[in-house]
């Protein structure tokens, strides 16, 4: 769900987080209008709401893991873990951790790919979310969550800072709740 749909309609936070991210244009390829939040988080004010929105939603919810997605789920996952008294868990491309690990692969749109912690990071029963910063297809989330419950947590819910007009209609993720602060802006609407 958008959280302009969950009590956050008309908040101006939410139109500052997104005029904060810089649309590139055919990047990384052509047709493909790249929500770049390197911008947003130059913006202290937006990154300080962004944090705060999120904060604000799981503070009360008894989480006790913040599991964020290579890379950019470990810009916002750590501040949201501090704040809210949990512990951070990156999950990692392959190859990038020095212990032993487990691992869900899952597919791409060109491809596959793999996600990997470290094994004890997360103890069974433990209470998830799971944050990146965009969410397209929901294939990376999906893999996340399927990570993430071979380990016996419970994830309670999927967070990004920006969801595609094509997630609107699906709320969940195998089943998880799916939260997100803005749609992705439109070149013209950087302008």
């Amino acid at each position: 769900m958008f959280a302009a749909e969950n009590g956050l309609k008309g908040d101006p936070r939410l139109q500052a987080i997104s005029r904060a991210i810089r649309v590139v244009p055919d990047f990384p390829k052509p047709g493909i209008m790249f929500q770049d939040i390197t911008t947003l988080l130059l913006d202290h004010k937006a990154f300080k709401d962004t944090v705060d929105i999120f904060v604000d939603r799981y503070r009360d919810m008894d989480v006790s893991v913040v599991a964020g997605v290579e890379a950019r789920g470990f810009m916002f996952g750590p501040a949201i873990a501090l704040a809210i008294g949990a512990k951070f868990v990156p999950l990692r491309k392959p190859r990038k951790l020095p212990g032993e690990v487990i691992s869900e692969s899952y597919v791409l749109e060109y491809g596959t790919d793999c996600l990997e912690m470290h094994v004890g990071a997360v103890e069974p029963g433990e209470r998830v979310i799971v944050i990146d910063d965009l969410v397209a297809t929901g294939g990376t989330l999906s893999a996340a969550i399927k990570l993430l419950e071979r380990v016996g947590a419970e994830v309670v819910e999927c967070a990004c800072v920006i969801g595609l007009p094509e997630v609107k209609d699906h709320c969940r993720i195998n089943g998880k709740p799916l939260y997100i602060l803005v749609e992705p802006r439109l070149l013209d609407e950087c302008c």
